[in-house]
């Protein structure tokens, strides 16, 4: 997988799940302790991001690592 390629899926799920809890990017990034553009850059896949931050989003979203990791096919 390219890396290009594992951003933009990584940013469309944690939009995904971001949306199922009916959280903005705000209130997500509040909960995580993260700025709120951050989360946007992720989403937009402007960002590599950490493993610390990955396990603070993680918590945010009252999920897994593994969860956040689990790609839809073809996004």
């Amino acid at each position: 997988m390219k890396d290009r390629e594992i951003l933009l899926k990584f940013g469309h799920r944690i939009r995904k799940l971001r949306k199922e809890k009916n959280l903005s990017q705000e209130e997500l990034s509040y909960k995580a302790s993260l700025h709120r553009t951050y989360i946007g850059m992720i989403e937009r896949a402007e960002k590599n991001i950490t493993l610390i931050n990955i396990e603070k989003i993680a918590k945010a979203l009252e999920t897994s690592i593994d969860n956040l990791l689990t790609f839809d096919n073809g996004k």
